[in-house]
């Protein structure tokens, strides 16, 4: 526990607060077991955070500080994979980030410098508003989503093939042929299974490409 002498500063709370989520996610952390961690009573925390929903704003925006941003020499598309899978990165070190990101308003420094660059490069690109607005969008949809099923599937990447192979009985007989083929495809080695981030990314880059290239930029 650090040393209550210590002074208290928001930083110091912030990061106090990063590692207890960290340790046993956003909803285990609690002003008082905050204290605790800080050799202080809780009370002493509101000198420097106005309440636990400004604790979670703070440690949100920590986490996409973290989010490291491509060179602004990138071509677009390459700018914008960069963005996706250093997102991506970062949220699987802090597991408990994707949640928040997606149900909170999060309006921190680092949050509006990240939505201002990415907003920079779209534009830079050709994109009008509209379609910049909603190409960051769509590709944060993803990257949350794809990060959240990534944490919370229930089988490792590397066991997908002997996982497979443990239930290709069920699918014997002949009702299910197309799953019956897929799980053989897996269980041989044939196929990985789950793609990785990058696969996804390009195929909305692609998208978008297109339509930038219908719509005039506004």
């Amino acid at each position: 526990m650090p040393s209550s002498r210590a002074p208290l500063s928001t930083r110091r709370v912030l990061q106090a607060a990063l590692t207890l989520a960290d340790s046993g996610g956003a909803d285990s952390l609690t002003m008082r077991h905050l204290g605790r961690e800080l050799g202080v009573e809780a009370m002493s925390l509101y000198r420097h955070v106005a309440n636990k929903d400004a604790v979670l704003d703070g440690i949100v925006d920590m986490v996409v500080d973290e989010i490291d941003l491509p060179h602004e020499d990138l071509d677009w598309k390459s700018a914008m994979r960069h963005r996706g899978e250093a997102a991506y990165r970062v949220m699987t070190r802090h597991p408990w980030a994707p949640q928040l990101l997606m149900s909170r308003t999060n309006t921190g420094p680092a949050m509006l410098r990240y939505i201002d660059f990415t907003l920079g490069v779209l534009r830079g690109a050709g994109f009008s508003w509209k379609l910049a607005d909603y190409a960051w969008n769509t590709m944060d949809s993803f990257v949350y989503g794809y990060t959240l099923r990534r944490l919370t599937f229930p089988i490792p990447a590397a066991d997908y093939a002997q996982t497979a192979a443990a239930h290709q009985h069920l699918l014997a007989g002949g009702e299910h042929p197309h799953m019956a083929e897929l799980t053989r495809q897996v269980a041989e080695g044939n196929h990985p299974g789950d793609p990785d981030i990058t696969f996804g990314l390009n195929l909305i880059l692609d998208g978008l490409e297109r339509l930038r290239d219908t719509e005039p930029a506004a």
